[in-house]
């Protein structure tokens, strides 16, 4: 993911003169080559994300459209003062995007997951939140984010995606994308653990259940259109995101049930529970430890399907 954002970075800044990059003394490998061909558009900000998110807001006041980078953690949690108002109080479009979120950054511990940044930025009034799954989900939410005349927060994973598309899908705020086509279960996968979803939806395969796996990638505002078609055709309607059970898609989609008097025995939200990681490990382990793996969300689904009586 990380080397597609950096292309596509690359693309955008040839169309867009107006184009600017500013980091938080990361990826600066990554960006070299944007840096020899337009070194007075790419600012190192240093180790102080808020001071970084202050100059973004200055430069887009200034006409240039500014692009912050840096782990996912850091580019929301401590910056949100600034996010809120030097951002979005003025509803500027600025493209925030922070890279390794949920557990990619797994073995370092608490301090640098990013399992709260979608339900804490969701809250903000003007923001747009987008969640690409592969590194082809990825080029075109940076163009959607370009396209966008107002704040946008792009929540990457690290490395080693799958990668799900042959080309670069449409992305749009408020859209979503169906990968696999099903009639009994919808699972609704928010970013890269998408890979888990198409595993799962192999495992149903095998028990004569048929799965759709849409990319719900838009996390702000949500696909209605998607929901309401998919809560009045299939069975269940599962979300599954690698995120706090609070705040998140698994939220935002029980907030647009209560509005639309959808029956919650419909629904099942598989997430990360409201709990502190102590354990250090891999992103693997701790999925696994949690209950997002292929098998594991295989085993949920089908227990609460039990417990449903929906399934003998």
């Amino acid at each position: 993911m990380r080397n597609a954002f950096a292309d596509e970075v690359l693309n955008l800044a040839e169309e867009d003169e107006n184009l600017v990059v500013l980091s938080a003394d990361t990826g600066n490998r990554l960006f070299d080559e944007f840096k020899n061909r337009f070194p007075t558009r790419f600012i190192n900000c240093g180790i102080a994300e808020a001071n970084m998110t202050g100059v973004a807001s200055g430069l887009c006041m200034s006409g240039m459209r500014p692009i912050t980078y840096t782990i996912a953690a850091f580019n929301t949690f401590r910056c949100l003062e600034q996010i809120r108002v030097d951002i979005c109080y003025h509803n500027l479009p600025v493209i925030i995007v922070g890279v390794g979120a949920g557990l990619s950054y797994a073995n370092l511990g608490y301090t640098h997951h990013a399992n709260e940044d979608i339900g804490i930025l969701r809250t903000f009034p003007n923001m747009s939140i987008l969640c690409p799954a592969d590194p082809m989900e990825v080029r075109g939410a940076l163009r959607g984010a370009h396209d966008h005349d107002g704040p946008v927060y792009i929540r990457l994973g690290k490395k080693d995606e799958p990668k799900i598309h042959e080309r670069v899908p449409l992305i749009k705020i408020g859209g979503s994308s169906e990968i696999l086509s099903g009639k009994d279960i919808c699972i609704l996968a928010v970013g890269p653990i998408i890979k888990e979803a198409i595993a799962a939806a192999e495992l149903f395969k095998q028990k004569d259940i048929s799965t759709k796996v849409i990319s719900f990638y838009s996390a702000k505002p949500i696909d209605q259109e998607t929901l309401a078609r998919n809560f009045s055709t299939v069975p269940f309607v599962v979300a599954l995101e690698e995120h706090s059970a609070i705040g998140g898609i698994g939220s935002a989609i029980s907030e647009w049930m209560v509005l639309n008097s959808i029956n919650p025995k419909k629904f099942i939200h598989l997430s990360l529970p409201d709990v502190i990681p102590h354990q250090a490990g891999s992103q693997s382990y701790l999925r696994k430890k949690y209950g997002l793996t292929a098998s594991s969300i295989f085993n949920r689904v089908t227990e609460q399907l039990h417990q449903r009586d929906q399934i003998e």
